[in-house]
């Protein structure tokens, strides 16, 4: 949403200050440099990624567009899953996780928490490492140094699409140039048009150098410094699972486990304490 309304007030104001000008927006519509523009930087773009990335820029743009998937009750619904899973663990043994790790999505225990269980990739990562626990697993250090590995190899994958997007928008200004460059070889070659013939083709020209900075700059830039961001926000999730599965290896209380995790978390989306406490509080017996 917030991508939207910065797209509308850029354009918004930069379409007002060129009314205001006594601008006309006819001139403005040139759509052969559009096109140079706009399909050149796509062409670039497709030689520079690989399948998978293309694929990933798509679904990255679609999170810029909705913002962060998690909200702070998202948080405590995660926290309350590990409490009853690190309560189960210490009360019963680690042996008692292995029929909720191996099949999540029939789990008694996941089912409480509906909004974790249908996060197939968070399932995924939390239960691999119970999985380890289970098997016999014990250096903390170990597990932290794999998590860490894991961790920055799926942030890797998010950040080459805003990556491949930040270097689409640093080209598109040169692309612009080239749209200019070639208004102005037309315009050489009808040197002897009229002045207002003339003028008309310089203004052209020019355009490109316009659109390709404004896309750039005002558009392109911003989406993959979004896209950035969201991926950033997202990842607290995951860094919340590894603090609290690395406080309970290291044989610290459930309760005292979740606050490690909790802490992990950025201030705008983290619940406090006391939240918490209330959320594990309500929680049945495992």
């Amino acid at each position: 949403m917030l991508v939207i309304v910065g797209t509308l007030i850029v354009i918004g104001s930069i379409a007002g200050g060129y009314m205001m000008g006594g601008g006309h927006f006819g001139v403005l519509f040139q759509p052969n440099e559009f096109i140079i523009i706009l399909g050149a930087a796509v062409g670039a773009f497709v030689i520079g990624n690989t399948k998978t990335n293309l694929k990933a820029v798509g679904a990255g743009m679609k999170r810029a567009l909705k913002g962060p998937t998690y909200k702070k009750q998202d948080y405590v619904e995660l926290l309350s899953l590990l409490y009853q899973l690190f309560r189960l663990a210490k009360t019963k043994g680690m042996l008692a996780l292995e029929q909720h790790v191996e099949k999540p999505d029939e789990s008694t225990l996941f089912a409480q928490f509906p909004n974790v269980q249908k996060n197939h990739h968070a399932v995924e990562f939390l239960c691999d490492y119970l999985r380890m626990m289970t098997l016999g697993t014990e250096n903390a250090n170990e597990v932290e140094t794999l998590i860490d590995a894991e961790l920055e190899a799926h942030h890797a994958e998010h950040h080459n699409a805003a990556h491949a997007v930040q270097l689409m928008a640093d080209g598109m200004p040169a692309l612009g140039i080239v749209a200019a460059v070639l208004g102005v070889i037309h315009t050489m070659g009808s040197i002897t048009e009229p002045p207002e013939v003339l003028g008309h083709l310089i203004g052209a020209a020019l355009v490109g150098t316009f659109f390709g900075v404004l896309m750039s700059y005002g558009l392109v830039a911003p989406i993959g410094g979004a896209m950035a961001g969201v991926d950033n926000a997202d990842s607290k999730y995951f860094q919340c699972i590894k603090a609290g599965l690395l406080a309970h290896m290291q044989g610290y209380p459930p309760a005292v486990s979740i606050e490690f995790a909790r802490k992990m978390l950025w201030s705008t989306d983290r619940p406090s304490f006391y939240e918490v406490e209330e959320a594990v509080s309500a929680l049945p017996a495992v």
